[in-house]
């Protein structure tokens, strides 16, 4: 019995283990060798660096539209200074309700917008009791405008970096690409700062873009040159300017820089009025307006050319001013002969030459007349020929002891033909306006259209802008001084731009250009042996007709 209970203990004892032995086999893995694992997919380090950059470009800009401008006194006026990303650069001034001003004044992917937000009666009325102030406001304003600019900088930087780097952590939650996107952003900025710096063009005062009531004003004529020979003036009566904004409107047109002198010719081109009757009155306000000497209109006058339009002609003989007319492509030989007899009118064409205002002009009529789609063009080769033929007469008039000082054509082909024979030519045609130097040194000058482009002005989404341009001739050189694009808001919009060029030799720090030898034969240009013309080629190419 013992024995008995002895081995049934024993057996107790044991069949734990029995039964792990007998089932831990099965309940253990077996040991494998680990598989290989795969390899994890790499990122492109460049979409990332893209990704990056992206987020700090938005949320630099977003950091500028928040936070990124200046509160600036101005001298007597309150500024508000801010930076605006942008693809070309310059300085904006608003000056409300006047209009604005634009300035061509750095490039960089950044422009300065100037809003004038309000007088200051305070500082204005101290002005006003102490008048000997005004004589050092212009440095008191240049010392404004400095501190201003510190200080939109820094806030510019503070708003880039802010604004990168809050956008950096809440797009990829991770300080480190949020830090870098802050760094991103800045060195963007002080890159764009550093473009600005490099490319600071403060001549660009003398070239503004006006909109606006600003438009309007007599400021933008005159003599080109003062404003180089009285600059100091000039900047003395911008500090005037600032006195009073309410006065702004008036004040611009005693600017003595733009004061009319009587060695400056002032001539108005107009070109493809197209039978707009509004486009009468617009140019018999710029003839008053600007005291306008002479009007040119390089064609496109007419529609269809047709008897019947003849009517629409006759304000041409009483604008106050000589009208001076070339034949368009939409202009026909009875136009011409209606025009002919008007009273203060002078038809150019052949290479015929007139003296205006002290200033000789010689043009040539479009070979082509193309109304409508059912005349066939006879493509540039006729523009060529006609463009040598107006050459021609330009050399006979210099052989005559006559020369000629500005050439009209109404095709800009038939225009470039007189290349080296004349130091300006003036075209129409293209809808557009347009200013080259050809090759042999002749200015080559193409108008817009003065009529919105008459009934096609409605064939577009917007309407085409009306455009003239009035033209500063020197009067003892007749050489071009300066011009004024003009550019009018077309049908149903009222906005007005008016833009100033100046020639080359009138930009300061030019060297007064010598009197330019012209050429004593045909094959003689400004600049050396003149280079044969290509001849017209033997297919005639096709030619729109506008």
């Amino acid at each position: 019995m013992v024995r008995v209970l002895a081995a049934a203990s024993h057996r107790l004892r044991t069949a734990p283990r029995a039964i792990g032995s007998r089932f831990g086999s099965r309940s253990r893995p077996t040991t494998a060798p680990a598989p290989a694992p795969a390899l994890a997919p790499r990122r492109r380090p460049w979409l990332r660096a893209l990704g990056t950059a992206a987020v700090a470009l938005v949320g630099a800009w977003l950091g500028l539209l928040v936070v990124g401008s200046a509160r600036v006194p101005v001298g007597p006026v309150n500024t508000t200074m801010t930076l605006r990303p942008s693809l070309f650069g310059g300085t904006k001034i608003n000056v409300s309700p006047l209009g604005s001003l634009e300035l061509s004044s750095h490039q960089a992917p950044v422009r300065l917008d100037v809003n004038v937000d309000q007088l200051d009666p305070v500082r204005a009325q101290a002005l006003v009791d102490h008048p000997e102030r005004i004589s050092g406001l212009q440095q008191e304003i240049a010392r404004d405008v400095e501190h201003g600019t510190l200080d939109l900088a820094v806030r510019s930087a503070v708003a880039v970096v802010t604004g990168a780097t809050a956008l950096g952590l809440a797009v990829h939650r991770r300080p480190r690409r949020a830090l870098a996107a802050g760094g991103l952003a800045f060195t963007l900025l002080t890159a764009s700062g550093v473009s600005a710096y490099a490319t600071w063009n403060p001549e660009s005062v003398l070239e503004p873009k006006f909109s606006g009531l600003l438009s309007s004003a007599p400021a933008v004529v005159g003599n080109a040159r003062s404003i180089v020979t009285e600059f100091d003036v000039y900047q003395k009566e911008l500090a005037r300017l600032v006195t009073n904004v309410t006065k702004l409107y008036d004040v611009t047109s005693t600017l003595p820089a733009y004061e009319p002198d009587p060695t400056t010719v002032r001539v108005l081109h107009v070109s493809d009025i197209h039978l707009n009757p509004a486009s009468w009155k617009i140019i018999a306000s710029l003839v008053e307006q600007y005291r306008i000497d002479a009007v040119v209109d390089s064609g496109d006058t007419m529609d269809h050319g047709t008897a019947a339009e003849n009517g629409f002609l006759d304000p041409a003989a009483s604008l106050g001013a000589p009208y001076v007319w070339v034949r368009g492509n939409h202009d026909s030989r009875t136009t011409q002969r209606y025009l002919e007899h008007m009273r203060n009118v002078h038809v150019l064409d052949d290479g015929r030459a007139v003296t205006v205002a002290g200033v000789r002009f010689a043009g040539i009529g479009d070979p082509q007349f193309t109304p409508d789609r059912s005349v066939a063009p006879g493509g540039d080769r006729a523009e060529v020929l006609a463009g040598a033929r107006l050459a021609a007469a330009l050399n006979d008039q210099r052989a005559a002891g006559t020369p000629v000082d500005v050439a009209v054509a109404h095709e800009p082909t038939a225009a470039r033909e007189t290349d080296g024979d004349v130091p300006l030519v003036l075209a129409g045609h293209l809808h557009h306006e347009g200013t080259e130097i050809m090759k042999y040194g002749t200015r080559l000058r193409i108008e817009g259209s003065t009529g919105g482009s008459g009934l096609r002005a409605v064939e577009h989404e917007y309407p085409a802008p009306i455009e003239a341009s009035v033209l500063y001739l020197d009067r003892r050189t007749r050489r071009l001084q300066a011009w004024d694009e003009i550019r009018l808001g077309g049908l149903g919009e009222t906005t007005a731009e008016v833009t100033r060029h100046l020639a080359e030799e009138n930009r300061p720090g030019a060297r007064p250009s010598p009197g330019t030898t012209r050429p004593t034969a045909a094959t003689a240009g400004p600049t050396g042996p003149r280079e044969p013309r290509p001849t017209a080629p033997g297919t005639a190419l096709a030619r729109t007709a506008p």
